[in-house]
Formats: structure tokens, sequence, C-alpha cells
């Protein structure tokens, strides 16, 4: 039978190497989160809290103006409008510095560990889990191709819920005070940025490989919370309580890209809150050697997949 029978049609558009792999295989990671309707929901928890910071900046000004009044009234409720001002700039630090991204950061970060949790178990597990890595590595791409599209469709949710919100909160801030904010502080956009790609890389490659050990959701979110929710716990007992030395915060890894991106904000290390706190040097090393460790992991048990080609 010829090949015209069959119906067949050659391929005729441009070849690409294996590096051009990664994208589609991003693209089908992000297409698997996004038909869920829990990440929708979680997202959206999530964004309140952007919508907080960036409202709160009208609040705060409205509030100013209502220092010589006795009460204002918010949504029928009585409040002392220098209660309004004491709560943003001191809690939320809603002044457009440093601290105001390092607070979002910091506040985000708890819903980021929920939804990471939930993308590790859909995204990678259940490619261990239902056989579909050896699908993918039959193709014409490496182990590496398919780490860093799956690693690209896990920084499209952590930079949606931080860094993307971070920028556009330093765009208002600088349209609500003057042009002059843009370059004054604009340092603090490159610390916005740094900090992103440290969350970025460092929960990318932590997910991957706890992912691939436990790939299934509640086993994954019960090391989630372990790690980022207990263990800080821990750490700040013994610190805080029993004043045991502060290197013991090194094992909390949230704390340790805290005390980098503060040191890409800028922050002063004696203005970081609570103390005491570790040198950074040695924040960034442990956070470097978690890397190192979850990618020599990666290359172990990706290698170990039997694949037919």
């Amino acid at each position: 039978m010829g090949v015209d029978l069959l119906h067949y049609r050659p391929w005729r558009g441009r070849f690409h190497g294996p590096f051009a792999g990664v994208w589609p295989i991003a693209r089908v990671a992000l297409w698997m989160m996004f038909r869920r309707k829990l990440f929708w929901v979680i997202y959206g928890l999530g964004l309140s809290l952007f919508l907080l910071f960036f409202f709160g900046q009208y609040l705060l000004a409205w509030s100013e103006s209502q220092l010589g009044e006795s009460t204002v009234s918010i949504m029928g409720v009585k409040e002392d409008p220098r209660r309004i001002v004491d709560f943003f700039k001191s809690l939320l630090k809603m002044n457009g510095s440093a601290e105001t991204y390092r607070n979002y950061f910091w506040y985000q970060g708890y819903m980021v560990m929920v939804v990471l949790a939930l993308a590790g178990a859909i995204v990678v597990g259940n490619d261990f889990q239902f056989g579909s890595l050896p699908f993918y590595l039959s193709k014409p791409v490496s182990r590496w191709h398919y780490l860093l599209g799956k690693c690209l469709a896990v920084a499209v949710f952590i930079n949606l819920m931080t860094t993307l919100p971070a920028i556009a909160l330093f765009v208002q801030y600088g349209l609500l005070d003057s042009w002059d904010y843009f370059v004054d502080q604009s340092r603090l956009l490159g610390g916005i940025l740094g900090y992103g790609l440290v969350l970025t890389v460092c929960w990318c490659l932590l997910l991957m490989a706890t992912a691939c050990w436990l790939r299934r959701t509640v086993p994954l979110t019960m090391a989630w919370t372990a790690l980022f929710f207990f263990v800080p716990a821990l750490v700040r007992g013994l610190v805080d309580v029993l004043h045991y030395d502060a290197r013991w915060r090194l094992l909390d890894l949230w704390n340790c890209a805290y005390l980098v991106g503060n040191r890409l904000l800028g922050i002063p290390h004696r203005a970081i809150s609570p103390s005491p706190q570790p040198p950074v040097y040695l924040a960034a090393l442990v956070l470097g050697i978690t890397c190192v460790i979850c990618l020599s992991y990666l290359n172990l048990r990706i290698r170990a997949v039997d694949i037919v080609r």
C-alpha cells in the first residue's frame, strides 16, 4: 500500500533543536494546574493580600486626611483614624520603602507554599505515579530539558504570586508619589527581581526533588507543612524562647531566603526582625547547598527511569 493511500502528510515546517521541547513541557504542566478550580481559589486568596497592599495606600492617605476627626466610619464600623494609620505604617510598612516589599514577600510566602504543594503532586508527582516520564524522555529531549520545562511551569506560579504583584506595587507607589521615586528607589526594583529569582530557583528545585520522592499530594503536603511550618516554629522556640545560638535559624529555609532577600532589598542586617539572625552569607550557603543536593537527587532519580526509544 502506498504512502499516499495512508493519508500520511510529511512535516513541512521547520525543525527545532531539543531545547524547543522545554516550552511544550511547561505548557502542558501549566494547563494541568490552570484547569483546577482549587488552584484559582488559592490564587484568589493570595491575590487578596496584594489587594490589601494595593488599596491600603489609598486608605492610608484617606485616614491621614481624617486625623482631625474623633472617629470615622468604614463599612458601618466606627474606627479611630490614628489606629488605621498606625496599623498600615507600623505593621505592614505601607510607605513604599524596602520594608514594604519585604513584608509582602514574607506574608505571601504562606500562600505560595500551599500552591506549590498542590503543583508538585500534579505537575511532577503524576509523571512518576502514572508513568508519563518515560514518554517524555523517549522523545529527543534530555532529562535536563524535562527538568527545565517543569521548573519553568513552577516558576510561573511563584512569580504570579510574588514578583509580578510586587512590581505592580512598585509602579503604583511611583505614580502616587512622583517620578523621582523611580529614580531614587531604582535599587528596589533590582532587589524585587533578585528576591523573586532566589525564591524561584530554590523552591523550584526543592519542589521537584520533593515531588519526585513523595509523588502523591497528601505526603507532599505533609512534608511541606513540616518544612515550612513545623521547622520554623521549632527554630523560633529554640532561639527566641530557649536562647540557643542564632545559627539554629539556618534550619529554616524560608528564613534563609528571607535573609538573602533583605540583603538584596538593601535592608540592614540589624533591622531584620526577629533578632538575632545568623550571617547572610551562611544563609546563602545553606540555600546553595540545598539546591546542589536537589539537583543531584533529580539527576540520579530521572536517570534510573527505564526508557524505550
